[in-house]
This record gives structure tokens, C-alpha cells and sequence, in this order.
């Protein structure tokens, strides 16, 4: 009996941690693997009217053949629009990053060193805008940055300028809406790991003799890597592939893969090439990603050594 108990319970076990371990595994492929492969079907496929494509693989007479049209990929990295395309994603992905980090530590690290009791306050406040519709809040930078909006129409009753400032569908438009909307994204790792921190650290910095910068620099912001790392990862991935805010807010030197993507597939009704661009687009930021987890994986290494 007790035998027989002790199988059930080592297969329980087993299963149980199959379980766990595969359950994030079956999500991944059903939700991410799945229809990536599919876009990368339809991005080599060859098409005649840009939605309805040939099989890439026939088996008649015992003979099998894959055919595979890689015309979308040649085209995309030689035609210039699509080039330009990629440098703008990535150049305004990476101001929206590093405007959120120079604006989002100081932030972080007040709500760290805060007093206890009120720290739950700030982190609603900084949840606050996720209570509003992202579209509204998007919506809302219209009213106040256009030609005669918000700000313009306080700075001419105060005499301050004699005609509107152009603010609305410039590079400035966009990057204000951008920051504004990922900020909180920053903040949140931030805090989470600002405050772990063990005070005392920077209270020895202090006796040797460190003045509170040096001991801001080189103790609490080494200290404080991954969740720079984190933040900016939460921020840059989705900035990446922004459509909305560029579509409101931008103008047409704000040129970003969303807004391509979108006219390849509902204007252009090119699947084939909408496919193509977002193949890319998605190995462009597993690069970053994949630069992380070598930093996690090293600095766990470096940690246990």
C-alpha cells in the first residue's frame, strides 16, 4: 500500500511540476509562436492580389517542394522609406527612453525615500493616468498643443508671443506624447527596486568621506541597474511599434513602423510586405531583449561567483 502511495505521489509531483513549467510554455506558443510564424508564412509567400497566397510546400507524385519568395525582405532593406522608417522607430524610441530615465529616477527615487505611510499615495498618483482612457489622454495633448489650443492661447493673452507657437504634428508633439504615456513604465521598476535599497549603504559612502553625489553615483545607481534596465526595456519595446500617438500627434517627418504597417495592410492591402516589416520589426527588439537576459544571466553568474 505504502508502495503504491508513493508512486501516486511521485507522479503527482512530476506532473505538477510539468505543469507549472509547461503551462508559460503552451502560452507562448499559442499566443506568440503560433501567429508569428504565420506572419512569417505570409511575409515569403507570393501572392497575386496581396491577400489570397500560394501553399510554400506541395507533395505531388512522391515529389515535395518548398517554395519561398524572400523579394519583400530585398526590397525592404534596399528601398530608402522603409530604411528611414526603421532610423526614425528606433531614434524616437530611444529619446522617448532616455527622456523617461532623466525624468522618472528623480521621481522613483523621491517615492523611495519617502516616508512609508505615504507611499501608497504616490504610487496611486502615478497609476492615476492608467484610470483614463489611453486614447482620451492622447486626445487630451491636442487641446492643449495645437495652434490654438491650451498654451498657445495663454501665452498670446499674456503677451508673451505675437503669433502660435507650431507645436501640433512636429517631432516635439510626438515626443511629448510618448514620454507622457510610458513615463509611469519607468517609474514602476524604478521604485520596485529603489526601494529594496539598503540605506545604510549610503550612510557608510557618507563616512568615507563620499559627498552625496559621489555616493549617489557610484553606490545607489550601480545598485539600481536592473531596474534602469527594466524600465527602459518596458519603455523602448512598445515605443518601437507606436501607431496611435504617432497617427495623432506626429506629422509626416515623424514617419514610424506603425503607421507603415497600417497602410501595408489597409491601404496598400500588401499582406505579404505588412508582413515583412513586422517580422523585422520583431527581431529588431528581441535584440534588446536578448541583450538583457545576457546581463541578467552574467550578472547572476558574477553573483554567485
Amino acid at each position: 500500500m505504502s508502495t503504491a502511495t508513493s508512486l501516486v505521489d511521485r507522479l503527482v509531483d512530476r506532473w505538477g511540476r510539468l505543469m507549472v513549467i509547461g503551462t508559460p510554455y503552451i502560452f507562448l506558443i499559442l499566443v506568440f509562436s503560433i501567429p508569428f510564424f504565420v506572419v512569417l508564412k505570409i511575409s515569403v509567400s507570393t501572392s497575386n492580389d496581396g491577400i489570397r497566397f500560394e501553399d510554400l510546400s506541395t507533395f505531388n507524385d512522391w515529389v515535395f517542394s518548398f517554395t519561398a519568395s524572400f523579394q519583400k525582405y530585398r526590397f525592404l532593406f534596399t528601398d530608402d522609406l522603409y530604411l528611414n522608417t526603421y532610423g526614425s522607430s528606433l531614434k524616437f524610441a530611444t529619446i522617448n527612453t532616455l527622456c523617461c530615465l532623466f525624468i522618472g529616477y528623480p521621481f522613483a527615487y523621491f517615492m523611495a525615500r519617502s516616508p512609508v505611510s505615504i507611499r501608497p499615495v504616490l504610487l496611486m498618483l502615478v497609476s492615476l493616468p492608467f484610470w483614463t482612457s489611453y486614447l482620451l489622454r492622447v486626445y487630451a495633448w491636442k487641446g492643449l498643443l495645437d495652434d490654438s489650443g491650451t498654451i498657445n492661447s495663454l501665452l498670446l493673452s499674456f503677451g508673451l508671443i505675437d503669433e502660435p507657437i507650431k507645436m501640433m504634428y512636429t517631432a516635439f508633439s510626438l515626443s511629448v506624447g510618448m514620454v507622457y504615456t510610458y513615463l509611469p513604465f519607468m517609474i514602476l521598476p524604478l521604485y520596485a527596486n529603489l526601494v529594496k535599497m539598503d540605506g545604510r549603504l549610503i550612510e557608510a559612502a557618507n563616512d568615507l568621506g563620499a559627498s552625496p553625489f559621489r555616493a549617489f553615483w557610484l553606490v545607489t545607481v550601480p545598485l539600481s541597474k536592473n531596474g534602469i534596465i527594466a524600465g527602459s526595456m518596458l519603455v523602448f519595446i512598445p515605443s518601437v511599434g507606436e501607431y496611435v500617438i504617432p497617427e495623432l500627434l506626429g506629422g509626416p517627418e515623424t514617419l514610424m513602423i506603425g503607421r507603415v504597417l497600417w497602410d501595408e495592410f489597409f491601404s496598400n492591402n500588401d499582406w505579404s510586405m505588412a508582413s515583412a516589416v513586422a517580422v523585422t520589426m520583431v527581431f529588431l527588439i528581441l535584440f534588446p531583449l536578448a541583450l538583457f537576459n545576457k546581463y541578467q544571466t552574467d550578472g547572476v553568474g558574477r553573483g554567485s561567483v
